[in-house]
């Protein structure tokens, strides 16, 4: 349980998620009613407590076994009571990606931090030059940055502490990053002259080079990943690393790795582990998945390791929608009111999974609907065979793919104790914090 319902209140108008009747309470006093769906607003997402419990213990036990440290994506949900049961189930620390992000990371207490990013804004340097306890990493690509971000951390004065700063390593066609690894070593050789930085470590983001689990994909990422070990490799033989911070979260950092490759992360930068510096230099390899604590029923579902490798039960979807119908205006057709505003719709259109005649009735399988577009505020779904039998007033589960455009329309989030239940029951509530 995240056990944000205690910080919650009053509601108000600002909720979208909470029933108008609701307003004045505060979420405890909310969650102790245990009201149930019916008596939730749609449209509505919510997340599933048993799956998002299971979720955050089954990514934790991958990490384990294969001999890496997890700082899970914290852009995913921007939610700090998710952070802190992902730390509680042993993740190293957070990434972020924005200074944005950062800052809230920070306040938040977050005790190891990487911006996987350049941060260039001077207020968020100069907050960075004070004294802090937090380790913080970011990220550079070019000489540039390297400057920028020296000059930015030095503007108010002589830094508290250097600047752990990682040299990025893209690839020609992907995004951000150096583009070899001679360009990354003249990157890491302006690290280590910069006045306040410190060259910590090498990281990137395979994510960008490849978009599904086909063989060609799996085999650019995996060969981007040797180049990745290669440069960690180049910059210790070099001795180009300045005295990183020892001891929990020290350690150099050699860093990648989204929701859909951490296994081929694995694979390839796993032998690098050794944050006890058993074999000479502390060496930290960290992945940075963040779309599993909620999984999904579309992109994730489809490209997560768990479900190419096997070898176990996979991540379950925590995130569904609820849409209202509130319309048939002709045969094959519904709409609902569920829309762009609501729904994540940049990586496929929401399932339709199950639906609750009246809005009260048990959650059933419902088969022949599907969303064939989304507006604003209303979804076409498209009917055939039984799910002619929709009528206005039924309230459709929807499966949803990709969490990270879910969260960020959505201020507050019911949990729920089984999204598949008959009747499920409101037993917790999540704040999410988006600028």
């Amino acid at each position: 349980m995240t056990h944000d319902a205690g910080l919650v209140g009053p509601l108000g108008p600002r909720h979208k998620a909470v029933p108008a009747g609701a307003r004045g309470l505060t979420g405890a006093e909310l969650v102790a009613r245990r009201p149930g769906l019916a008596e939730l607003p749609t449209p509505l997402v919510t997340l599933d407590a048993g799956a998002l419990e299971h979720n955050v213990a089954t990514m934790a036990a991958w990490t384990r076994a294969a001999g890496v440290d997890l700082a899970p994506h914290g852009k995913t949900t921007m939610a700090p009571s998710i952070w802190r049961r992902q730390l509680d189930a042993g993740a190293c620390g957070l990434t972020v990606a924005t200074p944005w992000q950062l800052t809230v990371a920070l306040d938040a207490g977050v005790p190891w931090v990487l911006a996987a990013y350049p941060v260039l804004d001077p207020g968020v340097l100069a907050l960075l030059a004070r004294p802090r306890a937090a380790r913080v990493l970011v990220w550079a690509d070019g000489p540039d940055v390297v400057r920028l971000t020296s000059e930015g951390l030095r503007a108010a004065g002589e830094p508290a502490q250097p600047l752990d700063v990682l040299v990025e390593l893209g690839a020609p066609g992907g995004r951000t990053g150096a583009r070899s690894l001679d360009a990354a070593l003249e990157v890491a050789r302006a690290v280590a002259a910069a006045p306040g930085l410190r060259l910590a470590g090498v990281a990137g983001y395979e994510g960008a080079l490849a978009h599904d689990a086909s063989a060609r994909s799996l085999a650019r990422v995996r060969a981007w990943l040797e180049d990745l070990r290669a440069l960690h490799e180049r910059l210790v033989a070099d001795g180009l690393h300045g005295e990183v911070p020892a001891g929990p979260g020290g350690g150099l950092v050699v860093s990648a790795g989204g929701s859909a490759y951490f296994d081929l992360v694995a694979e390839v930068l796993a032998p690098l582990h050794d944050p006890a510096g058993e074999r000479g230099a502390p060496v930290r390899v960290v992945v940075r998945a963040g779309a599993y604590v909620a999984h999904d029923d579309g992109f994730y579902r489809g490209i997560t390791p768990l479900s190419r490798t096997g070898g176990g039960e996979g991540f379950r979807s925590a995130l569904h929608g609820w849409a209202r119908v509130v319309s048939r205006p002709e045969p094959g057709l519904a709409l609902a009111d569920a829309g762009k505003r609501d729904l994540p719709f940049d990586e496929g259109l929401p399932e339709v999974q199950a639906v609750r005649r009246g809005g009260s009735g048990a959650t059933e399988p419902l088969a022949g609907a599907s969303v064939s577009a989304l507006n604003d505020q209303h979804a076409f779904v498209r009917l055939t065979g039984e799910a002619e039998s929709l009528r206005v007033g039924d309230v459709l589960r929807l499966g949803l793919s990709h969490p990270c455009t879910a969260f960020d329309k959505w201020q507050l989030l019911p949990v729920l104790d089984d999204a598949s239940a008959p009747q499920p029951v409101l037993v917790d509530l999540v704040r999410t914090v988006f600028g």
